[in-house]
């Protein structure tokens, strides 16, 4: 994947709201690596109020567990950037907002904080439809931390359109 630039990123968004608009849903966002960077571009879209719910920024284990329902044995065995934490995430999400649908992401943009297993990039993207399934994506975006974050918002906005 290209790194996409800020208008490429806009243009995703305005794109998704549109259809959001459209479909008469609202989105809710569960995000720990993108630190609020996929609400950031969504709510600057003029007319965003009408299809979009809130926005959480859950970095911390705790603040997964009492923002989203993150249960502490996930994190305690599996890791925050794991498939059944931003499953536990994007229902969270959901549960704790009006939105439709909702998306989450949990990785690392490094520069540190990788490992062996889970390298500098390895991101977990999920989607859901309030009462449909939810699907869960890993990612190995490359670059800097930058980079990483970018890809990361770009797949994210992207997922949800997909979901519509």
């Amino acid at each position: 994947m290209t790194i996409p630039t800020d208008t490429e990123l806009q243009q995703l968004a305005e794109r998704l709201g549109s259809r959001l608009l459209a479909a008469r849903d609202r989105v809710v966002t569960a995000e720990s690596c993108t630190g609020g960077w996929i609400a950031k571009e969504l709510t600057g879209i003029a007319g965003s109020s009408d299809w979009f719910d809130c926005g959480m920024v859950a970095y911390s284990y705790e603040a997964k567990q009492a923002l989203l329902g993150v249960h502490p044995q996930t994190l305690e065995t599996l890791g925050a950037v794991s498939r059944e934490t931003v499953i536990e995430m994007v229902a969270g999400a959901l549960v704790n907002s009006g939105a439709s649908v909702a998306v989450a992401v949990t990785g690392i943009a490094g520069p540190g904080g990788g490992s062996a297993d889970k390298p500098v990039g390895t991101v977990w993207i999920g989607w859901k439809r309030r009462g449909g399934y939810t699907r869960a994506e890993l990612f190995h975006f490359a670059g800097d931390r930058d980079a990483v974050r970018r890809q990361t918002v770009a797949r994210a906005l992207e997922g949800l359109e997909d979901l519509l």
